[in-house]
């Protein structure tokens, strides 16, 4: 570790901020400038402003480099910094291509604030109508340091963006990718937390809300299958979010006699639940419903959603991994399970 030397009182520069030399007006502030008005050397106001952890630098030495760049308004020069160091600073977080509900949302706004926190830029990035190794080839443009590729990511993806640059390539799906770090997320497990919880309330035979929603089926296949390992008959209930055909699912579950649904989500679940009542249904009397995800509007309901509660891991422990395989981009890919799933048992079951 290199160690800066602190400036003596003696150094520090003795005039007034205002006659230190400022940029011409219309120009644009440079690390010099930055330097001129905090009174340090242009390599101090580097390893300020670019984190640089194997140099130690006083604290009041930080505040004052900050303190000028906020002053004249300067701030790093991206491309130039990439050069030096043969990459971004980018971790490409790929723009899900389904609607994402609270819980998800929640989790990638974390995330993205610990990544910053890190001196990270995370980027989330779309190729319409492009996916799997297709779209990593787009994606490799960018140059990103980090990438979590989302599930159809295969071997030659990867391949791609390492050849690009990326340090770390990270997996977010059921099963790992060779090659790549993987974050498991296993939606059978949620399937199988609530068809468990029916089966034990009596129910052998399970409808399973499958949405219509372009995309859904990705998470929706597995948690049907997690119902059925559960050991119930399951029975497949086709359903857009739409209250119209809410109704239509309503009647369609009293007409076959199902006494229990696994709505795939609290969203899904609160949308039936409304028309099973209209349909003169109660909840669970005559129907036992729950959902996932543990929304607070779950809560609200009468009765009370019961529902199975996903469990994410933080962000800010999701962007320490991902800082600490950028820094060691040799390391053997990792596998972690990253979601849990537990019941929340209200009154709707």
């Amino acid at each position: 570790m290199v160690q800066i030397p602190k400036q003596q009182p003696a150094q520090q520069p003795s005039v007034k901020p205002s006659s230190v030399k400022q940029p011409a007006r219309g120009s644009v502030p440079t690390s010099a400038d930055v330097a001129r008005l905090a009174g340090v050397s242009r390599a101090t106001v580097s390893y300020v402003l670019n984190n640089t952890s194997a140099v130690r630098i006083s604290e009041p030495t930080r505040r004052r480099v900050h303190d000028a760049a906020k002053e004249l308004g300067y701030v790093p020069h991206a491309a130039a910094r990439s050069l030096r160091a043969g990459h971004t600073r980018i971790v490409l977080m790929p723009t899900p291509e389904v609607p994402v509900g609270p819980l998800y949302s929640g989790f990638l706004n974390e995330l993205q604030w610990a990544l910053s926190r890190l001196d990270y830029t995370v980027v989330q990035y779309g190729s319409v109508g492009v996916g799997g190794d297709d779209a990593a080839r787009a994606w490799a443009e960018l140059r990103p340091v980090a990438v979590l590729a989302p599930v159809g990511m295969g071997p030659d993806g990867i391949a791609v963006l390492k050849r690009s640059g990326a340090k770390a390539v990270i997996t977010l799906g059921p099963a790992p990718v060779e090659d790549a770090h993987a974050l498991l997320m296993d939606h059978r497990e949620v399937g199988r937390v609530a068809g468990e919880h029916l089966l034990a309330r009596g129910h052998r035979t399970v409808g399973v809300v499958m949405p219509r929603e372009a995309g859904l089926d990705l998470f929706a296949e597995p948690r049907l299958a997690g119902v059925r390992a559960a050991g119930a008959d399951t029975v497949p209930l086709p359903l857009a979010y739409k209250e119209e055909d809410a109704a239509q699912v309503a009647a369609r579950i009293r007409a076959a006699g199902i006494k229990a649904v696994f709505a795939y989500n609290d969203e899904y679940a609160m949308l039936l639940m409304r028309a099973l009542q209209d349909a003169g249904c109660a909840v669970p009397g005559d129907v036992a419903v729950i959902g996932a995800d543990d929304l607070m509007l779950g809560r609200l309901l009468r009765p009370r959603l019961s529902t199975v509660r996903i469990e994410l891991p933080s962000g800010r422990e999701l962007a320490e991994l991902v800082d600490r395989l950028v820094r060691d981009p040799a390391a053997a890919p990792e596998v972690r399970d990253v979601m849990g799933a537990t019941l929340v048992e209200r009154e709707s079951t």
